[in-house]
């Protein structure tokens, strides 16, 4: 039986949120997505990737995956575009005419690392309290869009 832990997120005594916590919370919750996925086969990006083609409403260009993750992540476009090919040739994308489309194993693998990896997602998830989950996502959407901001000025 999996077990949650009981504290709850009130009762922690935690420093105040900035870039340090932020970015603990990102690299500890990545490791375990990344422990999942290694045993999938697939690297953090190739998910990424992946994920954006499989959610897709219609088959999209390799531009426009390349765009889209490109905002999410801040990867170089170049790295993103060798990793469509990466999943081309693992055959878990498949070129459509000039759009690349997820396989039925593209699909499967995302299901499969996905049902891994929810008991550990609940783990992690579980017991914060709805309040503060939706205050620590108010104080994140801000966050990234004043980083979004600072990153869209630098590249002026």
């Amino acid at each position: 039986m999996t077990t949650v832990p009981s504290t709850s997120a009130s009762a922690v005594t935690a420093p105040a949120a900035d870039a340090r916590v932020l970015g603990l919370a990102h690299y500890a919750a990545r490791g375990v997505l990344e422990h999942v996925l290694a045993r999938h086969g697939l690297t953090f990006q190739e998910q990424i990737v992946l994920h954006a083609a499989a959610t897709a409403d219609a088959p999209r260009t390799p531009d426009d995956l390349v765009t889209e993750v490109q905002g999410s992540l801040k990867a170089d476009p170049a790295v993103l575009r060798a990793t469509l090919g990466e999943l081309l040739v693992k055959r878990l994308l498949v070129q459509d005419g000039a759009r690349l489309r997820p396989t039925d194993t593209g699909r499967e693998l995302l299901a499969a690392a996905r049902a891994e990896l929810a008991p550990a997602a609940a783990r992690i998830w579980g017991g914060i309290p709805a309040g503060d989950l939706a205050a620590a996502g108010r104080v994140l959407a801000l966050v990234t869009e004043r980083a979004n901001a600072e990153l869209a000025a630098l590249e002026v």
